[in-house]
C-alpha cells in the first residue's frame, strides 16, 4: 500500500508521477524501494486520473449505505409476518461471493503490496 500511498501524495501535491519521484517519496518514508513494483505502478497509472479515481471510490460506498438505509425503510413499512424459508435447495450464495472475490483482485495484491 506504500506504493499507492506515494503516488496519491505526489497527484495531491501536483507533481508529476514517475519512478523518481516515486522512489523519492518512498525513500524519505523509510520503504525499501523494488524497482519492478515502482514501474508497474508508474504503468498501471499511465492513463488513469487519480482525482477521477478517488471521487468514484468514494461515491460507491456512499451509495451503498443509502441502497442499504432505503431497504431497511421499506421492511419496516411492511407487515410483521415470519417468512418461513421451505427450500430444500442449499445456500451456495458465500462460496460462490468468496470465489467472485478472489478471482476479480487476483494480482493486484501482489502489485500493490
Amino acid at each position: 500500500m506504500e506504493y499507492v500511498y506515494a503516488a496519491l501524495i505526489l497527484n495531491e501535491t501536483d507533481e508529476e508521477i514517475n519512478e523518481d519521484n516515486l522512489t523519492g517519496v518512498l525513500e524519505a518514508a523509510g520503504v525499501e524501494v523494488e524497482e519492478s513494483r515502482v514501474k508497474a505502478l508508474v504503468a498501471a497509472l499511465e492513463d488513469v486520473d487519480i482525482d477521477e479515481a478517488v471521487s468514484e471510490a468514494a461515491a460507491v460506498p456512499a451509495a451503498g449505505a443509502a441502497a442499504a438505509g432505503g431497504a431497511a425503510a421499506a421492511a419496516d413499512d411492511g407487515d410483521d409476518e415470519e417468512v418461513e424459508e421451505t427450500s430444500d435447495v442449499p445456500d451456495t450464495t458465500d462460496d460462490d461471493d468468496d470465489d467472485e472475490d478472489e478471482a476479480s483482485g487476483e494480482g493486484l495484491g501482489e502489485l500493490f503490496g
